[in-house]
């Protein structure tokens, strides 16, 4: 990475961050989310704000320093990431969010791949966000499921 480029990657990791919360939601006084069945394993709210900062660094660094191969499909994932929070809380429609989520998986490991084939740190930094969204569709799931 040349020096010029390391300078971008601040507003890269920003506008990331802008766009994760952008999209997040409050939780705690949304009363339709408050009363459907949850998984046992589904995390306080508070858990939810402090990994999601942590994966949309992760990822935008790692996503940043793959640019020229992931740059599409990370913008497109963003959106589908951004469109799953508005698909759940604000339309309260869990069934079109796990589409989108599954979405967001396949959009991400793509990304996954095509990063481990140039930088595996880049690759390895990813990984915990992948993780993260296919524990957030098993806890989708379950709301689809039980509700």
């Amino acid at each position: 990475m040349s020096l010029s480029n390391k300078y971008l990657v601040f507003p890269f990791v920003l506008l990331a961050l802008v766009l994760g919360g952008l999209s997040s939601a409050d939780t705690a006084n949304n009363i339709w989310y408050i009363e459907l069945n949850k998984s046992n394993l589904n995390p306080p709210g508070y858990v939810f704000a402090v990994v999601w900062p942590i994966l949309y660094l992760l990822m935008s660094i790692s996503a940043f320093r793959t640019f020229k191969i992931s740059k599409n499909l990370f913008y497109l994932q963003l959106i589908f990431n951004a469109l799953w929070s508005w698909l759940f809380f604000a339309f309260q429609l869990p069934l079109f969010a796990l589409l989108n989520i599954w979405l967001l998986i396949f959009l991400n490991m793509k990304i996954l791949l095509s990063m481990f084939k140039v930088d595996k740190l880049s690759a390895f930094l990813y990984v915990p966000y992948i993780i993260w969204l296919l524990f957030a569709s098993y806890l989708n799931l379950f709301i689809v499921i039980n509700n």
